[in-house]
């Protein structure tokens, strides 16, 4: 139990790709998260590899010490697939093939006219008391099992799919919602994420003054990712009403506090922010970048297939060699009001660069045309970007900010038109 009395959990990832370092554990990292939301706090995180002997090892130590673990991985049908045989280890039961299960894996086979392997019928395995936790987006179901650890202490073991989009949608719809239940006073928990970008973490957190306190309540996070910053609020009450009414007023002083750094909300990204903006005025928007790497194409690409209401928006990106370009303010217009003769529309977005800054400095240009102030005169937005942070983050902030001009140019300039 954690110092209120509720529990508190241990969080397994299980794989050989994880402990070579061969991929990124980000499933443990994402559980912990939606386990703070319910008030669960999470003790350890362990990573273990696809062995029988490790598996036992790892979990038998997590009984002892947590009362909820959350295990990924190893549920699927091949040899290394061991999840669910450590499990009847742990629980000294033998393993029990579950009819419904094995034809809901037969019948996603036959949905696509494949033959199942004999491999697939592992996955409807289960140990004998365990609870079946339903997989809609795949072949291999949970497991939800109470077991006693070797000091005699009750835990309970939830084993999830290591695929990501399998594993959230079985935490929303099944563990989640068995896992609130546990926590000591029954009170209902709602969480909201804004979404922000154009400054670092601690100048955000400067501008919100004791609004990130640790025991507040509602509690306020702050997380970064390539740049983007979410604030994420949880609200702790007796009903849902009482919880949107604290984090309507906590939004509203980030709103206020930060003004133009916050973008949006829950999942939106820059991007998506931009395209709305560009879509709602009535706009088209072409880019054309040099030394991005094409980033900015690619993600002004991927909003347009996620907004289907304001896809037509973003009509092409060109993406352009460094070699024999001239760098500058002048070169990013150039490139800006290329975008827009070749991808016919009404902005054009330029990304040029990179080039020597003052001070050592490496620095990119950003140029957005085609907007007419408020009086009705073509303006020409300009930007100059510092590179920093390591070539991969460096190349995700540049192109977020030349993406970003776009929202506030057009929030700035009232969005009102394009020039002729």
């Amino acid at each position: 139990m954690n110092a209120t009395g509720g529990p508190r959990a241990e969080v397994i990832a299980i794989g050989d790709e994880l402990t070579t370092g061969a991929r990124l554990d980000t499933n443990s990292q994402w559980l912990s998260a939606e386990l703070a939301v319910l008030g669960i706090p999470v003790a350890f995180h362990t990573t273990a590899p696809d062995t029988l002997d490790s598996g036992l090892e790892a979990l038998r130590i997590a009984a002892g010490r947590a009362d909820i673990v959350v295990a990924t991985g190893g549920l699927g049908p091949t040899a290394d697939d061991l999840t669910r045989d450590v499990l009847a280890g742990l629980a000294g039961a033998p393993l029990d093939l579950d009819a419904a299960s094995l034809a809901a894996v037969e019948s996603r086979f036959a949905r696509r006219n494949a033959p199942m392997p004999e491999s697939n019928r592992r996955q409807a395995l289960f140990p004998r008391g365990s609870r079946i936790i339903p997989n809609p987006d795949g072949t291999a179901p949970g497991i939800d099992l109470d077991v006693t650890g070797p000091s005699g202490r009750r835990c309970r073991v939830f084993a999830l799919p290591g695929v990501p989009g399998e594993m959230k949608t079985m935490w929303r719809e099944t563990v989640a919602p068995a896992l609130a239940g546990l926590v000591p006073g029954g009170a209902t928990i709602v969480q909201r994420r804004i979404k922000c970008f154009g400054a670092g973490e601690s100048a955000i957190e400067a501008l919100l003054p004791d609004l990130i306190r640790r025991g507040r309540e509602p509690c306020v996070g702050i997380t970064a990712h390539e740049a983007t910053i979410t604030l994420r609020i949880t609200a702790r009450g007796r009903d849902e009403a009482a919880c949107r009414a604290a984090i309507a007023a906590d939004e509203a002083t980030i709103r206020g506090c930060l003004g133009p750094l916050v973008y949006g909300v829950e999942d939106d990204e820059v991007e998506d922010a931009a395209v709305r903006a560009v879509s709602a005025a009535g706009l088209t928007l072409g880019s054309a970048e040099i030394g991005t790497e094409g980033r900015v194409a690619a993600l002004l690409a991927r909003a347009r297939g996620r907004l289907l209401d304001a896809g037509v928006a973003v009509r092409g990106g060109l993406v352009l060699s460094a070699a024999g370009s001239t760098a500058g303010p002048d070169a990013a217009q150039s490139l800006a009001d290329r975008a827009r003769r070749e991808c016919v529309t009404t902005l054009g977005l330029g990304v040029g660069g990179p080039r020597p800054g003052a001070e050592g400095r490496t620095v990119i240009d950003v140029a957005l045309s085609g907007l007419t102030d408020r009086g009705g005169r073509p303006a020409v937005v300009r930007l100059e970007h510092v590179l920093g942070g390591g070539p991969d983050l460096a190349g995700s902030r540049a192109a977020k900010s030349a993406i970003d001009l776009v929202r506030r140019s057009l929030a700035e300039l009232g969005g009102d038109g394009a020039a002729t």
